[in-house]
């Protein structure tokens, strides 16, 4: 085992014990501050482990978890997937062409220190009270953040490749497509989940406006502040903590699908050294494979049963996500697309180097 920064991380085995040392070294602590006729700390301040781990059945039964918990999800992606169909297209026109970068740069760096939060007032006018004004919340309070940082990695490109490209004779739209899309859009990635934690903050604030529609916001507000249930509010945080640990972690291996290359370091350190994977790393390597693949089919089996009603009146899809169900559409096609279009080019690139190896046997 090496040190963290060093030239091995670690087997996966190794880092869910100590994940489960520290998990259990918190458990401790928050138990001794709360256990006992006279706790340390109140129940108020802080609720114990028991009291929080009862308010999950209660909120099931009572407050409709489920259905809040897919309306924030579908909040959440349809912000990101309107956020980041704005800033890409807007950050190349203000970062490339020269005089949107006059006209508009001071007002990009400006927009960072706009509180957002007293800006819930104006969307309320614009938009109205119901999901089209809290997804658009959402896609501004990404943006706000997202559009200076892809001006910045615009100029972040390294001139090497742009004095290559124009010696090569490119166009201006070569130069887009093969220097500044792949560069900007691949470092962009890693800012986009960083964004995760405070796209949260947002809906969170965007749900408890008009409360009735749902969300975990609403939720910590009607069954956490109004009632005084401090064991909802920590159970509502766990849960909405533990999704962002899940979405950063699909949003790390959808990088790794999208931009290989900026592994292609890290795959020849593993390639060089002698390594055989554990039985556990196998299992969990497929284990991910095949939940993908699950994932896949039960999703294509719902949205038939949404379009069709094959199998009945019961719409699962709609109940979870609510008035967001056409983002998972949405994300559901791009990943066939997706999921087709790298078959396709596998096979494509798998018949060329048959065919040059016929070619040079013959």
């Amino acid at each position: 085992m090496k040190l963290v920064g060093g030239a091995s991380e670690g087997t996966i085995s190794q880092k869910l014990f100590f994940g489960v040392v520290g998990f259990a070294l918190v458990l401790m602590l928050w138990i001794a501050l709360t256990s006992g006729a006279t706790p340390i700390l109140k129940p108020v301040t802080l609720p114990s482990p028991l009291s929080v781990l009862k308010a999950f059945p209660e909120m099931l039964n009572k407050n409709n978890l489920i259905s809040n918990i897919g309306y924030s999800i579908g909040l959440n992606l349809t912000g990101y997937i309107e956020a980041i169909a704005i800033t890409i297209p807007l950050g190349f026109i203000i970062g490339l062409i020269k005089f949107s970068r006059w006209g508009f740069q001071r007002q990009v760096d400006a927009l960072r220190y706009v509180p957002l939060t007293a800006l819930t007032g104006l969307f309320i006018v614009w938009f109205g009270i119901g999901t089209d004004m809290k997804v658009h919340f959402l896609a501004f309070g990404i943006i706000i953040y997202l559009l200076p940082i892809m001006i910045q990695r615009i100029d972040e490109v390294d001139d090497v490749y742009l004095k290559t490209v124009h010696t090569l004779g490119a166009t201006g739209w070569q130069r887009l497509k093969t220097v500044y899309f792949p560069s900007v859009v691949s470092r962009l990635s890693d800012d986009i989940r960083v964004l995760t934690a405070i796209s949260w903050t947002y809906i969170i604030v965007a749900e408890s406006i008009n409360a009735s529609q749902g969300g975990l916001g609403s939720l910590i507000y009607s069954a956490g502040m109004r009632q005084v249930r401090s064991d909802k509010m920590f159970a509502l945080l766990i849960i909405i903590m533990v999704i962002g640990i899940i979405q950063d972690r699909v949003f790390i291996r959808m990088d790794k699908k999208l931009f290989p290359h900026k592994y292609q370091n890290e795959a020849s350190m593993k390639s060089s050294r002698i390594e055989q994977k554990g039985a556990f790393s196998v299992l969990l390597d497929y284990a991910f494979v095949a939940l993908g693949w699950i994932s896949l089919g039960l999703m294509f089996v719902l949205i038939i049963q949404e379009l069709t009603a094959v199998l009945g009146d019961a719409k699962p899809l709609r109940y979870i996500f609510g008035d967001s169900v056409n983002v998972v559409y949405l994300i559901f096609v791009l990943i066939v697309f997706f999921t087709g279009w790298k078959w396709y080019t596998k096979r494509t690139d798998m018949l060329a180097m048959r065919e040059i190896v016929t070619k040079s046997a013959a």
